[in-house]
């Protein structure tokens, strides 16, 4: 079992596939710790899987996981991580706008005991207006909302435990929240500065539509980091907040009616009517969504089993015939 596995997703990134393995195959060399390089095609229309196999081929530390289709970033990702068999994982993007020589750095802060270790785009060259103001104000109100201290959300350029990245799960555009996912498990996150380079070659596969889909995800992420296993806590409180609106209109409604029973509602109170009706009935379908929301819980924890808690470390006594796994195995799957 190798000591680290690079995980890198590619999509049409044929003129960087090549000049990035060189560089990540000098600065692990030079780590001199055992390594794979997990190199995942990300339903390239390009050269990039030809490329990528033909690395495969001549270097037994390439693993090349090729999917289907684009399944998108985080997809790749977690393609790459359930692959890898390293005791820890790097994640990195595939078009060299980061730097292969800050490696060592995130390892340092491994070998200090960190779980997750985040870079951080200290001094960021791209456009102002575009990128850097909403990334920072995305960032600012990532961390008030998740309580992890750190700058920069966004980068790929992450570096875990083994066992953290595999308490994770990964679906829909998360792979940037990795860091507010893993503090709901305990783990212990710190991040470092990396450099932020220009593209060189190929075309950036971010635009301004990506920035405004980020807001949508903090409040996806806010609800599972406080709600994700108590759904009702969050429904049906709002439902019953409805509920108690609604019934306090429907009295006061109620009350002018025996007063004066001559009084058309509708007549001179249909607006209020009509919204006291609406509360209730809102009301009680929150209600029911949490209630909904509860039993599908239930049902996740029941038949896939899950522990609600997080292992820190697993001790037994290895028996005699405990073998090591060869780095290599997978490579019949080419």
């Amino acid at each position: 079992m190798p000591k680290y596995s690079i995980v890198v997703p590619f999509h049409n990134e044929e003129e960087n596939v090549t000049a990035l393995y060189a560089r990540l195959k000098h600065v692990m060399e030079q780590v001199g710790e055992s390594f794979e390089l997990v190199l995942v095609d990300d339903g390239s229309r390009d050269r990039t899987y030809k490329l990528l196999e033909e690395i495969a081929a001549v270097d037994s530390r390439v693993l090349v996981v090729k999917l289907r289709r684009n399944f998108g970033q985080t997809a790749g990702l977690a393609a790459g991580f359930d692959h890898a068999s390293g005791e820890f994982i790097l994640a990195m993007d595939g078009d060299l706008q980061h730097d292969p020589n800050d490696i060592p750095a995130f390892l340092e802060k491994l070998d200090e005991g960190y779980d997750v270790v985040s870079g951080w785009r200290e001094k960021r060259i791209d456009n102002f207006v575009l990128r850097r103001f909403p990334s920072r104000c995305a960032n600012w109100l990532m961390a008030k909302l998740s309580g992890v201290n750190i700058h920069d959300f966004g980068t790929t350029f992450k570096a875990y435990r083994r066992e953290v990245i595999h308490n994770v799960p990964l679906y829909g555009e998360m792979h940037r929240f990795i860091p507010a996912l893993a503090s709901w498990y305990g783990a212990s996150i710190c991040e470092v500065p990396i450099r932020n380079v220009n593209r060189e070659r190929g075309k950036s596969h971010y635009g301004i539509g990506r920035t405004f889909r980020v807001f949508f995800d903090l409040l996806t992420i806010r609800f599972l980091l406080k709600y994700m296993s108590r759904p009702l806590h969050f429904l049906g409180g709002v439902g019953m907040l409805g509920i108690l609106s609604g019934s306090v209109v429907a009295m006061v409604l109620l009350g002018m009616k025996i007063a004066n029973p001559a009084l058309s509602v509708m007549d001179h109170h249909g607006p209020l009517f009509v919204i006291g009706s609406v509360l209730i009935l809102a009301g009680v379908q929150l209600l029911a969504l949490g209630l909904l929301g509860e039993l599908q819980v239930r049902h996740y924890y029941t038949n896939e089993n899950p522990a609600p808690y997080a292992v820190e470390r697993v001790v037994r006594l290895a028996s005699s015939d405990d073998s090591n796994v060869s780095p290599n195995r997978r490579q019949e799957n080419f």
